[in-house]
């Protein structure tokens, strides 16, 4: 499991002082891109020279409202993996709390934008770090 943490910032927040839910989305794929550089050794300004992993499929929960301030923790596991794709979970959390959890599919690509296989490297980092359940 890869932790990733942010602090929900002015800038995340609508007037009432809550997140405003496309800003999670961000969250999400700020932790999407630490994870390709700390875990995978491939960070987004690399892979986009040759490529990219869009995302196919996406789904999230927003179970409690996350306000101005609160430290949360993005939990991010990987949940499958295939040639071409992988799919994640996200569980955030500010503390005990559940504020989102969040699920995707994401495709690597290359420059033509058609699927390609994992660089060798990174589907043996996957694969080390997949969730077994």
């Amino acid at each position: 499991m890869y932790q990733f943490h942010q602090k929900v910032l002015f800038k995340h927040c609508d007037p009432a002082g809550i997140v405003f839910f496309p800003r999670y989305y961000e969250m999400v794929n700020d932790c999407v891109e630490a994870f390709f550089a700390d875990v995978l050794d491939w960070p987004f300004e690399a892979m986009h020279q040759t490529g990219a992993v869009p995302t196919r499929a996406i789904e999230s929960e927003f179970l409690t409202p996350a306000r101005h301030g609160d430290a949360l923790v993005l939990d991010l596991r990987i949940t499958g993996l295939g040639r071409t794709s992988c799919s994640y979970s996200i569980t955030a959390r500010c503390g005990d709390e559940t504020r989102f959890t969040h699920r995707a599919t994401l495709v690597n690509v290359s420059a033509n934008g058609r699927p390609a296989a994992w660089p060798a490297p990174v589907a043996t980092k996957l694969e080390e770090v997949k969730d077994p359940t």
